[in-house]
Formats: C-alpha cells, structure tokens, sequence
C-alpha cells in the first residue's frame, strides 16, 4: 500500500520547503540549508528580517498526528519544568503541526550549542539530575498514543520484517535467529517488574548539547513508554572500573531526584541486542529512499550479515540462561574489536 506523501517527501526541495515555512507565516529570506539527518527532513532556514528557524518534515507513515502531538505536548511539560528542552513554536491559533502535500512539518528555534563529545563530573551530575527530573514528569501521565519500548515493537516485530523479506542470506538465518530469541529471553526476563514510564528513548551524547546556559537535550523524536535505563546506556560508559566510576557520578546527581535500583543495569544487554536488530531492520524498511543506500553502501551484504550474526551471537553468549532453556548454549564465542557509537547511533543529528 502506498503511504500517502511519500513521493513528494522522497523529492523534497528547497522550494518547497521554503514555500512551507511562507506559508505558517514566516518571510524567508531564501537562505536553506539541509541539515544532516536521516529519520526525518531537516533544513536550516533563514528569514528575511534576521535570524534563523529549523523547519522539520517528518518521514510519511511514521507517527500518526496525534503521536506527534503528543511528542509535542510532552515536551511543552518540560518547557513548563524549567527543564532544558526545544520544543516547537507555536503558530496561528497555536498549532504546532502543519500539512503539506500528505507529510506534516513542524517550525522550531534555532538552539545554538555544541556536541558534549566528554562528560566531565559536573556535566555527569548535572545530565543525571536532568534526565530525572524528565523521569519525573514522564511518570507523572501516561502516554496515550506513542508505542511502548517492548519486545514486540523493538524485538519481534523487526526480526519479523526481515524474515519475511528475506533480507539475510539463508545459510545465515537459523543462527540469526537464534542469537535474537536468546536477547528475547533475556530482555523479558530482565524487564519483569520494572516500572515503564514516558522516556526520551534515544537519549545519547549526540541528542545532548550545551549551550550558553547549561546543557539542553534535545530531538525527542523518538519518544517512548519504556523503562529508565534505555536513557542511560547509549550515554554513559561501560566496560571497565573507571566506567563505573563514571557511571556513580552519575547516579548521585540523578538519585537526588528519583529511586534508581542497580539491578536495572541486567537490561543494559538485552537493549544493546534489541538495538542491533531494530537498527537492521529500520534500514531495511527505508532502502527504497534514495538516501539511505548512500549512506549505508554496505547493509544487506553477506559480509554485513555475517558480521550483524557475529555480534548477536557474542552478545548473546553473555547473557545468562532463562528459566525457559535447557542450559545448553550453542552460541559461538566471537573476539570482536570494542564497538564504537558509530555501530550504535545512525542519525545522529536527527
């Protein structure tokens, strides 16, 4: 089935994105510039009596409007929390979401700011005060419209797509698909119990900048229900003892404002794993955009399956047995070199 704008979103050009941005009532000056994201449109636009706006044209079939709406509503809770965040601006009659030709944009500030590429103590402290207070007010209602960071959404569904369009080759499969049911296991045997509350969800050292008044997380594009660990471990370190080090301080400047138990840290290598797959399958889902063969020459090689095989089965051969399996483990063990975020983060200025 068609997915209504597509088209028009595959072949979006600075006309039209400039006419968008006349059209919710800015005169632009005909400065446009693309920024670097992959997920969704994005473009620097200047207007004509100074300064700058982001103008953002969300992927067609993604979110529904009132998904969006509420990304958008969640982060006007945080703006009313003194928290950090940018959120959109509003327009005629206080809309946030306008529609053109099938896809919807929405209309931000331009926030000045610099990557974090290190968390020192202090920035340690103060991301993790951050982040609770966020935890605060995501646990205060619950969403009703985003999806839930669960094992069907992130997990079985994606491994599904890939199967059923036969994107891994065959003499791959089976060890494939046997190294993701072993995270799957894992995963649900770790998340039992766990409270799952409204979460940034793709909150890593790219989404973090800081400003000329503190630091500011940013892009909450993938706003989920999910649980408070899936925020911190594409942020903080893992490994060794100075990790953990790191890790504390952390903790300290967030358990001033919210209960953190260290037994959350058990869901740390399910996640990595569901990210692993979910990531394959997000790639696969958009190879007809004319971008992402650009930028990902290499997915859908044997070479990269073999690879994505290798890490699943590493990954997998540390988790601890379920209740469900019979103590064998048929998982090879795979000496790969330590994965950097580049393996982890594919839009990371989305």
């Amino acid at each position: 089935m068609e997915i209504p704008g597509k088209e028009f979103y595959n072949r979006l050009d600075i006309d039209s994105v400039l006419s968008a941005v006349e059209d919710a009532g800015f005169s632009v000056s005909g400065h446009c510039l693309a920024l670097n994201s992959l997920e969704n449109r994005v473009y620097d636009v200047g207007l004509e009596e100074g300064g700058r706006l982001v103008v953002k044209f969300y992927r067609p079939g993604r979110w529904t409007l009132n998904q969006i709406l509420e990304e958008h509503s969640f982060l006007k809770e945080l703006e009313e929390g003194e928290i950090p965040v940018v959120a959109p601006l509003p327009l005629e009659n206080g809309v946030t979401v306008r529609e053109t030709k099938g896809i919807y944009y929405t209309i931000w500030p331009l926030q000045k700011g610099r990557l974090v590429e290190e968390l020192d103590k202090n920035n340690l402290i103060q991301t993790g005060r951050l982040l609770a207070r966020i935890h605060n007010i995501g646990a205060s209602k619950q969403s009703k419209h985003r999806i839930e960071y669960n094992l069907k959404n992130f997990g079985e569904e994606p491994l599904r797509f890939l199967k059923e369009k036969e994107f891994l080759p065959t003499h791959l499969w089976k060890r494939y698909e046997d190294a993701c049911n072993r995270i799957f296991n894992s995963f649900s045997q770790a998340s039992k119990e766990m409270p799952f509350h409204r979460i940034h969800g793709d909150c890593h050292k790219g989404n973090l900048i800081q400003t000329a008044d503190g630091l500011c997380f940013i892009d909450f594009d993938d706003f989920v229900t999910g649980p408070a660990i899936q925020d911190f471990w594409m942020l903080l370190p893992f490994g060794d003892s100075s990790s953990e080090y790191e890790r504390e301080i952390f903790l300290e400047g967030y358990r001033e404002f919210r209960e953190f138990r260290h037994s959350w840290f058990d869901l740390v290598e399910p996640l990595r794993g569901l990210r692993y797959i979910h990531y394959s399958a997000w790639i696969a889902k958009r190879w007809e955009d004319p971008s992402f063969p650009n930028a990902f020459p290499h997915f859908g090689t044997e070479e990269y399956w073999e690879r994505e095989t290798q890490d699943l089965e590493r990954l997998g051969s540390d988790l601890p047995l379920s209740t469900e399996e019979d103590g064998r483990n048929s998982f090879q063990k795979v000496e790969e070199s330590e994965l950097t975020n580049k393996d982890f983060f594919w839009d990371m200025e989305d």
